[in-house]
């Protein structure tokens, strides 16, 4: 009888004449037999997750699977990069997947479910407000356009790419994540890889958040003060991309301007990434070289996923995105590209007003382990709703024009694997069509030339105030491809890019509210003046730079006071310190540490850095409480964490990377953020230069390549990248043929 079926009038009968030790006696027995079963349950829950500990994916032998039309050989060198050679482009990128699966099944789960806001599912209510949030853009919505709109050659590409994750999702071991979890993935669908190039975009997109910040001061201080205290750039550090410098002194604020609350409402990361070129004329092997380090979230497995293609119709190498066919950054056998975010406005905003009863959608979210909760969005052909973060009682409105794009970025990628050099390149990038960006392009012809591309609508508020409600009927067009910053392909200049400004004084549009602060692209067109010509071996040198111009100039501000003031309650020690550093983040430096303090101290280590280090520089600087810190080594320290650590899984975290570099230094990194590669490739001599990420290759705990490139990134040793099958054949560790079942 079980504890909640009726009652047995037998059992009534003989019971002991006191109910309650008969009811006492059912509750211990059940107890009993409760706690056993959850010492069971637990018992097999260790055993299945200890199991998934120790077991990888296949890298060799021979794997029968269904969906390929010819055998594929994927040959893994000594850091486990995947090197794929198929007789075909369906084999090739069915391969890809496979390979992909193989060792980021859970990522790839995980970034599909951060795309369509589905992680509650999973994760429990924690993860519902992301999920809310996310769900605001219909990502899924814009994915079905997207698909709809796939040219032919590029709808095979992603069905094949879907077919080799499910494959490998069906042949090898299930990953440890999921143990943990307990749940299994979904089958994968072409739709979930536009998914991933989707929110791609929105993260590199101008946040609605930080319009929201923007438009507060804007209202506040009114056009003038704003662009006093929001100026797009650091004028004093500005350089062109040639890496010409182009300096002009900033007169103070208006007195009458207050940034009293700017630092506090625009608080976010030093996010972007590097790239710079050498054209055949200013190099020491009469090849282009081209390098490039993005920089994005810093976790493990790492956003980036590093690759070889090879069939009859393609040839390339480099980083891709995983859940993405193909290489998004690298070279085929013809050139190279690299790009960097172009911190230029894509996002409207405007006043909700009267809004259609028509356009309002009811979302539904399951919630592990709670009940199911609905969400109420307006959304129509092309703006969607968000709180008004400046009044929260109304919403706002966001007009994204991915939103409505049906043109999707992998089309890009896929086609700028296949160029045979820099112009078709250009055409290529004409018709891109996601968050703008900065191309670098070099090719076998020594020319480098740069572009930026992508989707800019020509806002007049440039993303520094929320529109009126009476703008909504206003259309802003895209800015034309020919008509935004570039350069033109080039044997004799170098060119470079580091999400600052990219234009002049002459240029005809704003672009953005703001760039992100020069100091870094100041700091690389100062490496690439101290020679006339580079090779390889030192564009590798500069991605380690950690000296950070505007730093110095902090810590040398800070002793001219100091000196200047017999009141200073600053020790001796500490000025004498800052006097005789060099403005280096290397590993060892008290003084890098210290100064890192005061600048947070001064400046809370918010964007209005920039307007405010030229003022309020008065002796009150002096009296801060500064200490003597620890080396820059453990204080700008940083762990490579799992997205599951939050929920006491550390065990799933990383490497530690020891300080080197700070936000404003060629070598970023702070915390939770950093390089996500570093790449330099010897345009034509492609076994030179090569490919180096902070982790390892593998997103198994279980295998050997989970963490075991921590160690050669710390070192900066920027390791080969093979290319082609004799040079795979000499790295080739393990050799993996998957056979048509």
């Amino acid at each position: 009888m079980g504890f909640f079926e009726p009652p047995d009038p037998r059992a009534i009968l003989s019971a002991d004449p006191i109910p309650i030790a008969a009811i006492l006696d059912r509750l211990k027995r059940h107890a009993m037999a409760l706690a056993l079963g959850c010492v069971a349950f637990a018992g097999a829950y260790a055993a299945n997750v200890e199991i998934g500990l120790h077991v990888r994916a296949a890298t060799r032998g021979v794997i029968a699977v269904r969906g390929l039309y010819d055998a594929v050989r994927i040959a893994r060198d000594r850091r486990d990069m995947p090197h794929i050679f198929a007789h075909n482009a369906h084999d090739l990128f069915f391969a890809e997947g496979y390979v992909q699966a193989s060792d980021r099944l859970f990522q790839l789960d995980l970034t599909r479910r951060y795309a369509y806001g589905r992680l509650a599912e999973i994760l429990g209510a924690k993860a519902l407000s992301l999920d809310e949030t996310q769900r605001a853009v219909d990502v899924d919505g814009i994915a079905r356009r997207q698909l709809r709109a796939l040219a032919p050659l590029d709808r095979a590409a992603l069905v094949a790419f879907s077919d080799g994750i499910n494959a490998a999702a069906a042949t090898q071991p299930l990953p440890l994540e999921f143990r943990m979890l307990l749940y299994r993935p979904s089958p994968w669908t072409p739709k979930d890889s536009l998914a991933v190039s989707i929110v791609a975009s929105l993260e590199l997109a101008d946040s609605w958040h930080d319009i929201f910040a923007r438009d507060a001061v804007w209202r506040r201080e009114g056009p003038r003060c704003f662009g006093a205290l929001l100026p797009l750039s650091d004028d004093r550090y500005d350089v062109t991309i040639e890496g010409a410098r182009t300096k002009r002194t900033r007169r103070p604020p208006p007195s009458d301007c207050d940034d009293a609350d700017v630092a506090g409402r625009l608080r976010r990361p030093a996010i972007g990434s590097n790239a710079w070129a050498a054209g055949a004329g200013r190099t020491v092997s009469g090849r282009a070289l081209l390098a490039n380090d993005p920089h994005l979230d810093l976790t493990i497995p790492g956003i980036w996923y590093v690759v070889e293609i090879q069939s009859p119709q393609v040839h390339a190498a480099g980083a891709t995105i995983p859940g993405i066919p193909g290489v998004v950054l690298g070279h085929n056998e013809r050139f190279a590209w690299a790009s960097t975010n172009a911190e230029m406005t894509t996002t409207s905003l405007f006043a909700a007003g009267r809004l259609s009863r028509s356009s309002w959608v009811t979302e539904r979210f399951r919630v592990r382990f709670s009940r199911d909760v609905t969400a109420r969005y307006y959304r129509s052909a092309r703006d969607f709703g968000v709180p008004d973060e400046n009044d929260r009682s109304a919403i706002a409105l966001v007009r994204w024009p991915i939103f409505a794009e049906s043109r999707s970025t992998i089309a890009t990628a896929l086609a700028l694997e296949r160029a045979r050099g820099i112009p078709e390149a250009l055409r290529i990038l004409a018709s891109y069509r996601g968050s703008p960006q900065n191309f670098l392009l070099a090719d076998r012809s020594g020319e480098v030339a740069y572009h930026v591309a992508g989707l800019i609508p020509n806002d007049p508020a440039w993303g520094r105030y929320v529109h009126a409600a009476r703008d909504r009927a206003l259309t802003f067009a895209p800015i034309p491809f020919v008509q935004l910053p570039g350069r033109a392909p080039s044997r004799e200049t170098t060119l470079m890019s580091a999400n600052n400004k990219a234009y002049g004084a002459s240029y005809r549009y704003r672009l953005s509210a703001l760039f992100e602060p020069p100091y870094r692209a100041f700091r690389i067109a100062e490496l690439l003046a101290a020679r006339s010509r580079y090779d390889a071996e030192y564009f590798a040198t500069m991605q380690l730079d950690t000296l950070s111009p505007i730093d110095l100039e902090i810590a040398r501000d800070f002793v001219r006071l100091a000196r200047g003031n017999r009141s200073a309650e600053a020790s001796s020690e500490i000025v004498s310190m800052l006097e005789r550093w060099d403005g280096r983040y290397q590993p060892d430096s008290r003084a890098a540490a210290l100064e890192h303090a005061l600048r947070l101290a001064l400046f809370a280590g918010t964007l209005p850095d920039r307007i405010r280090l030229r003022h309020n520089r008065d002796l009150t600087v002096l009296s801060l409480p500064l200490r003597e810190e620890r080396a820059w080594a453990d204080a700008g320290g940083t762990r490579i964490e799992h997205p599951l650590a939050p929920m006491n899984f550390a065990f799933l975290n990383g490497g530690w990377l020891p300080g080197a570099g700070d936000e404003y230094t060629i070598h970023l990194q702070e915390p939770g953020f950093a390089q996500g590669f570093r790449a330099v490739w010897d345009v034509g001599d492609w076994n030179r230069g090569g490919i180096s990420i902070p982790s390892g290759e593998s997103g198994e705990p279980g295998s050997g390549h989970y963490t075991d490139l921590t160690r050669a990134w710390v070192d900066g040793t920027l390791q080969p990248f093979p290319f082609g099958a004799a040079a795979v054949a000499r790295d080739a560790r393990d050799v993996l043929v998957l056979q048509p079942r």
